[in-house]
């Protein structure tokens, strides 16, 4: 797998056209490459900015984001613990870093800016199987350190089932599967970098074990990545405590 990160110029305000900015620095793409694009500068073209003022917080942000969340109390270093697009994540993804001032929301909608993104460029380069990821970094439980997650993707099936394949001893599996998906976007975030590196788009290319699609995800395949909290493996852990419900929810 080779991943290429792309330096840019400081998004900001002033960009509002995530097209321009994928015109401007991508000028290749080969069949069957997968595309990553951080989830800041796709919101700041959106307008997804908010200047903090009296009466306008981050906190208020994230419960407006969030489907569910857990207030700043609840947590040893002050952080809001939220789910947020099924994804665990702190603050729903509300941020300051690389945001010239503002707060930073994630896309409205990102599986339809992915989608677009991905119909834009396949036929700007004329390939029939491209795929998009975009990209934010969350931390793990009993882990330091931030990795990638896809908040969203298209143009690849985002998870390898091995259910009922067999181990290099015959044995029959029964619940492994590979979330695709998430592991191209930590492979890119490694690579893009968290502070000043400037690289918010990067281009994955000779990954074989991706299955690609020259569509977008259907609602039946985006629904298939997620889990339910009561059918996740950890929910006797999600569930112990209270969790609040965000707008989303409302």
């Amino acid at each position: 797998m080779l991943v290429t990160a792309i330096k840019t110029h400081k998004i900001t305000q002033k960009d509002n056209n995530i097209n321009t900015i994928l015109d401007k620095y991508i000028t290749k793409l080969p069949e069957k490459s997968v595309v990553a694009v951080t989830s800041k500068i796709v919101a700041i073209c959106e307008g997804r900015l908010v200047m903090p003022q009296p009466g306008i917080d981050k906190d208020k942000l994230a419960i407006q984001e969030a489907e569910y969340y857990l207030p700043r109390e609840f947590n040893q270093y002050g952080f809001m613990i939220t789910i947020n697009q099924n994804i665990l994540v702190a603050s729903a993804g509300v941020d300051e870093s690389n945001s010239n001032g503002f707060y930073t929301l994630w896309p409205i909608n990102p599986q339809e800016s992915v989608n677009k993104i991905r119909e834009y460029l396949s036929n700007k380069f004329s390939v029939n199987y491209l795929g998009v990821v975009m990209t934010d970094s969350r931390t793990s439980p009993l882990r330091w350190g931030v990795t990638g997650v896809a908040i969203s993707h298209s143009g690849f099936k985002a998870i390898n089932s091995y259910i009922g394949k067999p181990d290099i001893f015959g044995r029959i599996m029964h619940a492994e599967k590979t979330n695709i998906a998430d592991t191209l976007a930590t492979s890119a975030v490694a690579v893009m970098g968290e502070g000043n590196e400037q690289q918010p788009i990067a281009v994955i290319e000779d990954i074989p074990f991706v299955k690609f699609q020259d569509r977008n995800p259907t609602d039946e395949e985006i629904k298939s990545t997620r889990i339910a909290i009561g059918d996740d493996v950890f929910s006797s852990l999600l569930t112990s405590v209270k969790w609040k419900e965000g707008n989303k929810r409302k």
